[in-house]
């Protein structure tokens, strides 16, 4: 891939195979518990703002706008943003949304001040330049903030390729099949992801596999099971190792280093 991924010609497939899925429930109900972890870290009273940063039809941010959060919502898929504006007017909440259809490499150009919490997910790995991209874009993070970045899983791709017979496939080192428009050309290394974080002065606080087994499971219809156990377990499972390292994506999240005051006073003797 030798540019970023535009979903305009797929936007509503898109939608309703990811976000209307069993797949996409699985995954919102995951990463919305770790970023009510996120929340915990500003004050209750506090209003924040969001920059969801290639958020399509922005379901995560759309529950912080109704708490009252402020949210920039950016898309470089036009279309995208049509569909996320159509949601967000039926919720009553527009008011809270700048809307931006934009890359996220200059969403910069468009924020009239330093977002609290960034939310980049399921994007990095439809990016030509996943590091520079990352880096490039937790720079807007206020002295502070949280960034939460989901990405997906090139451990849990080897995986799911094993475990699918697909031995040939692995072989050839996993070339992109261009007959599967929604799933990435290519995924991340995990420990890529954390030390590109970690290189952007973010401090990690929490580590979460997405979809840790249900991917694996030979077929969803067969077995003594309902959908509801598969979210508890799902639930239960993701945070520990080996399960977060098998997630067919990982959301990981941290806090951007705010200077001490040591650290200002060092600075200025």
């Amino acid at each position: 891939m030798t540019e970023d991924k535009n979903f305009d010609d797929i936007a509503h497939k898109f939608v309703k195979n990811i976000y209307g899925s069993g797949k996409g429930e699985i995954r919102q109900a995951v990463v919305w518990h770790d970023i009510e972890q996120i929340l915990q870290c500003f004050p209750p009273e506090q209003t924040l703002h969001i920059l969801d940063a290639g958020g399509g039809v922005a379901p995560l941010s759309r529950h912080l706008a109704a708490r009252g959060h402020r949210v920039t919502l950016c898309d470089l898929s036009s279309q995208m943003l049509d569909l996320a504006r159509q949601e967000i007017e039926q919720q009553g909440l527009l008011a809270q949304y700048q809307l931006v259809h934009s890359s996220v490499q200059t969403v910069g150009d468009h924020l009239t001040d330093m977002p609290d919490v960034i939310l980049f997910h399921a994007v990095l790995e439809w990016t030509a330049e996943p590091e520079l991209v990352l880096k490039d874009l937790l720079k807007h993070l206020r002295p502070g903030g949280m960034a939460s970045v989901m990405f997906y899983n090139q451990t849990g791709l080897l995986f799911k390729n094993l475990v699918c017979g697909n031995l040939t496939h692995v072989e050839e080192g996993m070339p992109h099949r261009k007959r599967f428009k929604l799933q990435p050309p290519k995924g991340l290394q995990p420990e890529s992801v954390y030390r590109w974080m970690q290189d952007s002065d973010i401090t990690l606080k929490g580590k979460t596999g997405v979809r840790t087994f249900h991917d694996y499971m030979r077929d969803t219809n067969i077995g003594d099971f309902t959908f509801e156990q598969v979210i508890a377990l799902e639930q239960q499972l993701c945070r520990q190792e080996p399960f977060v390292s098998l997630g067919r994506y990982i959301h990981v999240w941290g806090q951007h280093h705010a200077p001490s005051n040591q650290d200002e006073n060092k600075d200025n003797g």
